[in-house]
């Protein structure tokens, strides 16, 4: 048998060859049920990793900001997988988790608009009713290069030529989709229960206004449809509240083109921004604070 230490201190026996997903079942089948992923040693790694004696283990659910970001990179995979199922000609980019949800980059031969959200929704419905499992395989640099050189995938094959010469290149493949990436993923697409396609804009690759112009799709997604569409409402209610639209509902500000990103205060906006200042000077006071004013270039 081995053993692995839990962060609480306790130790669990399993047998020789034991994965993340066996410890998890171990400490009980809700457990594994929930689980995202593993942080083994500090490193965040898929469930199907095995485990060595003396591992300090991690089971990382949903409720982690970690176990969120295996969730929704599978997501961005299922995504990937269903726009290629329908736009085969697409060249694929970076898919990575953000905070609420995920996006990809791609270059396409025709433009996605939201009015297509709905036929890739119904694709990735298909690929997460076929619980196709998440498979890590780790090849060789130059493998990996004449791969995406013969695809002609210019974006992956740049992403590998900039990884230092002893980084391991991995794909991840679900069903007849592969793609690079370091993962980690969940076990399979069938865990995947609930998402939402929000919103398409464009991207510079690599953020350089000289490069190509690409087509990023976000999204989110949630274990369930309960949390989904509390995630929904939350950001419409949001959206309701979004200081850009406040700004011209309530004649606050405007931006002009002698500063841009700059606002320029209206008179209501300059009643606001007092009462703000009144305030925020009254506390400061009450809290012994003096005020300096420096230069406002410096």
């Amino acid at each position: 048998m081995i053993s692995v230490k839990l962060p609480d201190g306790s130790a669990r026996e399993l047998a020789p060859g034991g994965t993340a997903l066996d410890l998890a079942a171990a400490i009980g089948p809700r457990l594994a049920k929930a689980a995202m992923g593993a942080r083994i040693n500090g490193e965040v790694k898929g469930l199907p990793t095995p485990l060595n004696d003396g591992d300090v283990v991690e089971i990382l659910t949903f409720d982690s900001r970690a176990g969120q970001d295996v969730f929704r990179h599978s997501c961005a995979h299922v995504m990937a997988t269903a726009i290629m199922r329908l736009r085969p000609n697409t060249k694929l980019a970076i898919g990575p988790p953000i905070e609420d949800g995920f996006y990809y980059d791609m270059e396409t031969d025709a433009p996605i608009a939201e009015e297509d959200f709905a036929a890739i929704e119904a694709e990735m419905a298909k690929v997460v009713q076929e619980d196709q499992a998440f498979q890590r395989i780790e090849v060789a640099r130059n493998d990996a290069l004449a791969r995406f050189r013969e695809s002609n995938d210019t974006y992956k094959v740049e992403l590998i030529e900039d990884l230092p010469a002893d980084a391991p290149i991995t794909y991840y493949q679900n069903g007849d989709f592969t793609d690079l990436c370091r993962g980690p993923h969940l076990p399979s697409t069938g865990r995947i229960k609930a998402f939402k396609l929000l919103s398409v804009a464009g991207a510079y690759w690599r953020g350089d206004e000289k490069r190509q112009m690409l087509l990023r799709i976000y999204g989110t997604a949630y274990p369930s449809k309960k949390e989904l569409d509390e995630y929904l409402a939350f950001r419409a209610e949001a959206e309701k509240r979004d200081h850009r639209k406040l700004g011209k509902q309530l004649d606050l500000f405007s931006f002009q083109p002698y500063g841009p990103g700059f606002p320029f205060f209206h008179p209501n906006g300059v009643i606001v921004w007092n009462a703000l200042m009144q305030f925020w000077r009254e506390e400061h006071v009450k809290r012994g604070y003096s005020e300096i004013r420096t230069p406002m270039i410096l």
